[in-house]
């Protein structure tokens, strides 16, 4: 069977069907295997005859364990995958010599949250109803996961889900993905403060163990390990276009909480031959600060075009702190506990030497130019996230035969304002979300309390209603 262990040493070993359930460990730590499954290159060659739902089922049952029939989770994953507009999924766009796109907006509401949630949905409803039980969802967002995990959620009997954003911080037509779904297992509240405010929110709210016991709360934010898990397939299936397991490729991913690029690094430990990840931020840049100095410390968060990167704690970022420290739970929790009482912690910088990854920043102007310069060059119009990707990749990418793969994480029509800025041209919404302006919205503003948020939260969770 397979177990999974908390990066802080402290909470219980669990299963899969249980770290699903759960998300946050009980001792405040982030899930993740114990081991790393194993892929040979001849298994990886072999992902070139699959689709990508098949893939998935492939590269993914193997963290399931007997949670889970391969026969139920191959039906999952290929429901999953129905609903996206491309029949690659993820499928590639080539924007010069060995550099690339992948296009990861092909989903239900145009961001890259939708690969992992569509998936969560259907896990949440098939381990839920084998157990006839309910869960209160709670998560955080900057701006994507809302309302992926909304419209992953919406409807169903087993689940009622609790989505924070930051007040004004997040482009409207992200507000209006959320809060234009009118299920009434859906709640959207909308905090007044920043995104760190609301996960700072959400982990409080976990590590209250009786609130968190009261109302069953779990979580769709990547500290859940399915998020995660569910990423970690189109690393693979997108380097064996591109020639692996026989070339390496690299890869920029734009980065926040570092969940993404966090799944391109268990991709590296499952056996794909990755040269470089590249970590790239905005001005918000801790990350890239801290691969850059070994000093992780937060500064503030500064609005930016692109919000779903305003991000100062990277709650993904000690998963990797957990290796990097030889899976010392100890030593990642003296680290986080700095984190919270100094405002930050260093590390060696000879631990980061020796990885794969590379980090950098763009600037409101230099994300702009490269909006600008990627459609001039490239006849590809692009967000701002995936803009900040660009010009970080083409700054740290090495000189090498290996391709470079920017994630393109959103649609650029979620971020009309800032690419009509750059470009003039006023990106249009697909079909199915042509009306979203003129849709009814349902949402509540709450002060940065957590009090209060906890009480609208039971006040509204149905678990205490059918108790």
């Amino acid at each position: 069977m397979v177990r999974y262990i908390s990066t802080r040493g402290e909470a219980p070993v669990l299963s899969f069907d249980e770290v699903v359930l759960t998300g946050l460990a009980r001792d405040g730590g982030l899930y993740v295997p114990e081991t790393w499954p194993q892929f040979s290159q001849d298994e990886i060659r072999s992902l070139a005859s699959m689709n990508y739902a098949d893939a998935a089922a492939f590269l993914l049952y193997p963290f399931i364990g007997d949670a889970i029939s391969k026969s139920d989770f191959t039906a999952m994953t290929t429901k999953a995958y129905a609903s996206f507009s491309h029949q690659a999924v993820v499928p590639l766009s080539q924007l010069g010599p060995n550099e690339f796109l992948m296009e990861l907006y092909h989903g239900p509401t145009l961001a890259f949250k939708d690969v992992a949630l569509q998936l969560l949905g259907l896990l949440y409803d098939h381990l839920l109803g084998s157990r006839g039980k309910r869960v209160t969802i709670v998560g955080a967002t900057s701006g994507d996961t809302g309302s992926a995990a909304i419209d992953a959620c919406r409807g169903r009997d087993a689940v009622d889900i609790f989505i924070l954003h930051p007040a004004g911080r997040v482009s409207e037509v992200q507000r209006r993905q959320m809060t234009t779904v009118l299920d009434s297992n859906v709640h959207n509240i909308a905090v007044e403060g920043d995104f760190d405010d609301c996960q700072a929110m959400v982990k409080a709210m976990f590590n209250d163990l009786a609130f968190r016991d009261e109302l069953a709360v779990s979580a769709v934010n990547s500290i859940n390990w399915a998020r995660v898990m569910a990423q970690i397939v189109y690393y693979f299936t997108v380097g064996v276009s591109l020639g692996s397991p026989d070339r390496a490729v690299s890869f920029s991913v734009p980065s926040g909480n570092f969940g993404d690029v966090y799944a391109g690094y268990a991709a590296s430990k499952m056996g794909l031959p990755v040269e470089q990840l590249i970590v790239a931020t905005n001005r918000n840049d801790i990350l890239s600060r801290f691969f850059n100095s070994g000093e992780y410390r937060k500064s503030g968060v500064d609005p930016t075009i692109s919000p779903s990167m305003d991000i100062q704690v990277s709650s993904n970022f000690e998963r990797f702190l957990f290796d990097l420290h030889g899976r010392d739970g100890v030593a990642v929790s003296d680290l986080m506990s700095k984190l919270d009482t100094d405002g930050g912690f260093s590390v060696n910088m000879s631990l980061l030497n020796e990885g794969i990854f590379s980090a950098g920043s763009s600037s409101e102007d230099e994300t702009l130019q490269t909006i600008q310069h990627t459609l001039q060059d490239s006849l590809k119009l692009v967000d701002p996230h995936t803009a900040v990707g660009l010009k970080v990749g083409a700054e740290c990418r090495n000189h090498s035969d290996a391709p470079l793969v920017t994630l393109s994480t959103a649609h650029p029509a979620k971020f009309p304002d800032a690419v009509e800025k750059a470009t003039g041209v006023h990106p249009e919404l697909p079909g199915h979300l042509s009306d979203l302006f003129t849709r009814e919205e349902r949402l509540v503003q709450l002060p940065n309390d957590l009090s209060t948020v906890k009480s609208y939260i039971r006040e509204r969770a149905r678990i205490l209603q059918a108790i």
